[in-house]
């Protein structure tokens, strides 16, 4: 990467992109949502199930000016999604004020373990052990989406439900490889703890990106 592509990278006016894509919401509050999907390259959470470990290395993915992504947004829906890897990692301010000057929805999925960074009309948390969320973002957080893989998540998920707002929307969810043991499990659970949402991952039930 030459100077001035660097340069460009570190302000967010380009950005490893991994990949883009007009698909349904899968997760989460906006489940069935038209929208359109931002991957961005980098990542080193680590989480052990990721199903999309090619992102984690950012020099893998070719830095793209964040113009050209946003002319590509602009064409599908009103919803755009910013997803990784962990697009926390990178400066978001220019794409998304840039995506939100169009008229564009900004959501953001991230763990929060880095620095809050853009303009977001909705930021779904989705905190991991290997890496915490700094102490800023809970107070910003619309949505707290806890992945259940074992028994052990459930006190996890209420340690960081306790540092996020009254206005943020908890959701369990259960991690795709463990969801037949672990889905009557967050059934039970939510039904004795009401305050809890159950999320799954419809896309892959429906078979689309």
């Amino acid at each position: 990467m030459d100077l001035k592509t660097k340069e460009l990278v570190n302000k967010g006016v380009m950005l490893p992109l991994m990949e883009e894509f007009y698909t349904i919401q899968g997760e989460g509050n906006h489940t069935g949502t038209a929208a359109y999907f931002i991957r961005v390259g980098g990542c080193d959470v680590g989480c052990h199930w990721c199903d999309v470990k090619e992102s984690w290395d950012a020099n893998l993915h070719p830095p793209t000016h964040a113009d050209i992504i946003v002319e590509n947004a602009n064409k599908y829906a009103k919803t755009i999604v910013i997803t990784g890897g962990e697009p926390l990692m990178w400066d978001m301010q220019y794409l998304t004020s840039s995506l939100q000057n169009k008229g564009l929805q900004t959501h953001i999925e991230t763990s929060g373990a880095y620095p809050l960074s853009g303009q977001w009309n909705w930021i779904c948390l989705s905190p991991k052990k290997t890496k915490l969320p700094l102490e800023g973002i809970y107070p910003e957080a619309h949505e707290l989406k806890m992945i259940i893989h074992n028994q052990n998540d459930f006190l996890f998920a209420e340690e960081e439900a306790a540092k996020v707002s009254a206005k943020c929307t908890l959701y369990l969810q259960p991690e795709w490889s463990k969801k037949e043991k672990m889905t009557p499990l967050i059934v039970d659970y939510v039904m004795k703890n009401p305050q809890w949402k159950i999320s799954l991952q419809t896309h892959k039930y429906l078979n689309i990106p």
